[in-house]
């Protein structure tokens, strides 16, 4: 049976389809927030990694994963053939059996779609999908949000610059940094970088870039039908899908002439 997924990382498309989490901290707790977030800030890159990781192992260990001979994981993986890598990052990809319909892609190339997404896509819509993740994870968006989350999370009182080896986060500690990115966007501007990116890298790896604009033409559908309560958070902070279409339709056109 599908479960819904417990925490989300980097959110798809710039759409979020999490399970509603307070944010509501007191006022002591915000002080002593702006304390210590000076200290996090000069994280270092290895500091960074293990964080990403563990938290990513995380993620793993707390939500269903399509076992290999899944027809969910042989699908994804004959989708990212080729798809090896971005700008030297090496890319690795897992499908969550969850309800929630999203994917998300980590800093250190983990990109994690659910199966409810892979049952009202095209293979073609999952591609642009994926195309749009790994461009937030090539132009750095995804590290940064990370970075961002540990800064705004309770766990930040864990991490200690000053040191220079990562300690293992409790799960509460984890559940506090997934609360922080489930809360956290990018900018309108990233996601605009992200697509631009996608089209590239999807084009350089020998596919259709045209699958960025399929996956967005799928999401204006669903945009149209949000019958079921899980996709009612789906289109409350993507940037406008009309444009974005339009975006990437006109760079389609340009390298046909």
């Amino acid at each position: 049976m599908l479960k819904k997924i417990l925490t989300l990382a980097v959110a798809a498309l710039g759409l979020m389809a999490a399970p509603q989490a307070s944010a509501q901290f007191n006022l002591a707790k915000a002080a002593k927030a702006a304390k210590s977030a000076a200290q996090a800030v000069t994280l270092t890159d290895a500091q960074m990694t293990a964080y990403v990781k563990e938290y990513i192992d995380w993620m793993d260990t707390h939500n269903e994963v399509a076992a290999e001979d899944s027809p969910y994981t042989q699908r994804l993986k004959t989708l990212t053939e080729g798809l090896t890598d971005v700008d030297g990052t090496p890319l690795n990809f897992k499908v969550y059996l969850v309800i929630d319909v999203n994917a998300f892609a980590c800093a250190d190339g983990s990109v994690r779609v659910f199966s409810s997404l892979m049952d009202i896509m095209s293979d073609e819509e999952l591609l642009g999908v994926i195309g749009h993740e790994v461009g937030h994870v090539g132009l750095h968006h995804s590290r940064k949000a990370f970075k961002n989350a540990l800064l705004t999370s309770a766990l930040k009182d864990a991490v200690g610059s000053a040191n220079s080896t990562v300690g293992a986060l409790t799960d509460s500690q984890l559940g506090d940094l997934g609360e922080a990115m489930m809360t956290s966007k990018f900018s309108r501007k990233q996601e605009e970088e992200a697509d631009d990116y996608g089209y590239k890298f999807l084009k350089d790896k020998g596919k259709d870039p045209a699958a960025m604009s399929a996956a967005f033409r799928k999401l204006k559908e669903l945009e149209g039908d949000q019958k079921s309560s899980k996709l009612n958070q789906l289109f409350s902070s993507h940037p406008d899908l009309d444009k974005r279409i339009e975006r990437m339709d006109k760079k389609i056109a340009a390298e046909k002439k």
